[in-house]
This record gives C-alpha cells, sequence and structure tokens, in this order.
C-alpha cells in the first residue's frame, strides 16, 4: 500500500521545510490523497485502508487544505463512499467542486446529500454534466418541497385576487423542473469550459513540488502539478515530457512559484540544466528567457485544450542536443527538435 501513514509521516515528510504543528495535518493530508491519486487500479484493499486514514485526517485539516483534498479527489475515477458522503456533506465552499465535478460518487450517495443538505448542494449537483433519472427525481423532489415562503412579495400579491390559471398536472411540473435543471447543467459545463484561469500556487503546494523533486518522485510530483493547476494529469505528465524543462518552466512561471526555488526544482527533475553553458547554466539561461505575462497565456491555453480533451501542448527542444541522459525516465523518448511533438508515454515516472 503506497500511503501507509506511518510511513508517509516518517520517511517522506520528515525533511518537509518543518511545517508547524497546525500544519502537519494538511500536508500529511495532501501526500495521502496524492499517493491514492497514484494509484491507477486502487483494490478492495487500498480503498479500505485511504478511507480509513482520509477521515480523520480530512477532520482535522483546515478549510484551505480540505478544499485541495476535494478538488484533486474530483478527479480520481474511484473515490471510496465513505469519502465521496464525507466531503460531499461538507460545507458548500468545500463540497462543490467535488459535487460538480466528481465521476466517481455513486447516485445513492448524492440523492442522499440532496435529500440531507440544503439548496446550495443540490445546485451544484444540478450542474453535473450527466443527470441519471433518479438524480433528476432526487433534484424535483426536493424543489417542490422547498418552502413557498422563499418567493418574494412581488411575485405573489396578496392584496388582490387574480385569475386561477388552469391547473397544471404533477408530469408537467416536473417535465419543467427536469428542464431546468437540465439548462443549469448545460450552463455549468458552460462556465468550467471558460474558466481557465491560472490561480498563483499556495504554500502547501510549493511545499509537496519541492519535496517531490528532490526525491525524484516524478508520479507523486504530476499529481501535485496537476492539482495546482486544476488540470488532468495527463497535462502534468506531458509537461514533464519535455526534457528541455521549458514548459515546466514556464508552467512555474504562470503558478508564480519562487524564483529562488525555481532553479533547484529544474534542475532537480533534469539533472543537464545544471552543465554550465556560456557565462550561466542552462537553468539560468532558461529561468531569464522567461516572460511570465506569455507563460500565463501559454498555460492557459494549455488548460482550455485539456478541458476539451484536445491534443497536448508541442513539445518545444531547448538544450536538448548532447543532453546527458535522465536516470528516472524509464523508457527512449525520441531527441527534441524543430518539429518534433512529444507523445503522451503512459506510465511516466510511475515507480
Amino acid at each position: 500500500m503506497l500511503f501507509v501513514l506511518g510511513h508517509v509521516v516518517t520517511n517522506r515528510f520528515r525533511e518537509l521545510e518543518r511545517p508547524q504543528t497546525g500544519r502537519l495535518k494538511d500536508v500529511v493530508l495532501m501526500a495521502t490523497v496524492t499517493g491514492f491519486e497514484s494509484l491507477r487500479i486502487p483494490s478492495k484493499s487500498d480503498m479500505k485502508q485511504f478511507a480509513e486514514l482520509f477521515e480523520p485526517l480530512f477532520l482535522g485539516s483546515s478549510n484551505e487544505a480540505r478544499r485541495q483534498a476535494a478538488a484533486a479527489l474530483s478527479q480520481c475515477p474511484q473515490v471510496p463512499e465513505a469519502v465521496a458522503l464525507l466531503i460531499g456533506s461538507m460545507p458548500i465552499s468545500i463540497a462543490a467542486i467535488f459535487l460538480t465535478r466528481s465521476k466517481a460518487i455513486s447516485d445513492r450517495v448524492l440523492v442522499s446529500i440532496i435529500r440531507q443538505q440544503g439548496p446550495a448542494h443540490a445546485g451544484a449537483i444540478a450542474r453535473r454534466e450527466d443527470l441519471s433519472p433518479s438524480i433528476v427525481d432526487a433534484l424535483v423532489e426536493h424543489h417542490q418541497s422547498a418552502p413557498s415562503a422563499n418567493r418574494s412579495n412581488d411575485e405573489i400579491d396578496r392584496s388582490a385576487p387574480s385569475p386561477m390559471p388552469a391547473p397544471a398536472t404533477a408530469a408537467d411540473r416536473e417535465e419543467k423542473l427536469r428542464e431546468e435543471i437540465k439548462a443549469l447543467a448545460r450552463a455549468g459545463k458552460r462556465e468550467r469550459n471558460d474558466a481557465a484561469q491560472v490561480q498563483p500556487v499556495d504554500e502547501l503546494h510549493c511545499a509537496l513540488l519541492m519535496r517531490f523533486a528532490r526525491s525524484g518522485e516524478t508520479a507523486l510530483f504530476a499529481a501535485a502539478l496537476a492539482d495546482a493547476l486544476g488540470a488532468s494529469r495527463g497535462l502534468a505528465e506531458r509537461i514533464l515530457l519535455d526534457v528541455s524543462g521549458q514548459q515546466l518552466a514556464a508552467t512555474l512561471s504562470a503558478l508564480a512559484f519562487p524564483a529562488d526555488e525555481m532553479a533547484r526544482l529544474l534542475v532537480a527533475l533534469y539533472p543537464h540544466l545544471s552543465e554550465r553553458l556560456g557565462g550561466g547554466s542552462r537553468v539560468e539561461n532558461l529561468i531569464r528567457d522567461i516572460d511570465q505575462g506569455a507563460s500565463i497565456e501559454r498555460v492557459e491555453a494549455w488548460l482550455r485544450a485539456d478541458g476539451k480533451g484536445a491534443r497536448p501542448p508541442r513539445h518545444e527542444g531547448q538544450f536538448a542536443e548532447n543532453r546527458t541522459s535522465d536516470p528516472r525516465r524509464q523508457e527512449t523518448r525520441p531527441a527534441a527538435g524543430h518539429g518534433n511533438i512529444a507523445q503522451p508515454q503512459r506510465g511516466v515516472g510511475r515507480r
């Protein structure tokens, strides 16, 4: 099992910039989530162990760490039912992204959340891309049970009678509500596709990215990078495939990664960037040529393409000729050159 709690705390995070006691559970929570993400096909034992570890860490962590964990798990194809119910029952500021995006939540859990939580949770579920008949029925039931007192006085004139409209049948009302729910779902999908802005990386993700880069754990690094970007794991892995380091450098610049740490991180992942070139090193020349504004535009374009399932970003070779071999690479990749495109490879950096 990849993320047994004792080993995670003792072996992997002893050197993690000495987090304060109040932050320790945040760090271990994200490491546990990242470890679970790295399992391509988790077994029943993996799911059970993760659920047992997750609940106390999640409940003991800060709201920011809970939001980060919910966002990361919203991209996992499988999540234990107990974990899905726990996250989905959190306040909407934490649960929203998970309820809206996760494909791992069963209909049973969604129906339970609709019936037990408030309108905000039902609204988030209504924005899911695919709504099964049972979910639509639960949303209709929730809508019909909402108190009529929520309507404004402008909607109802109590002082004067008005002609009574022809009574609508129950089937008519349900059909109208179904159409409204589907419209909400379509609007939510368009909003997600348009929202591809890069947000500055937070302190927790900085620490995780540095830790995984230094230890050479590229699979965990890719998972943490995807979480920081709010992108798919595939996009993060394709960024790492560019062994020139140019795509990762642009990504880190867009994330406003600390400049004094960027060179160390890039050299840890791509050792050949430490070679001297002219009056400085390759990594220094690489970072010096980066324009943050252009990097942000570039990464946001990748995120938009990632949301639409488009082709990966082009491989742009830089300092690739005569580079030293990278011992972490598990298979031979084509040399970078003009017009070459890096194709995604399965299992990049997996141990």
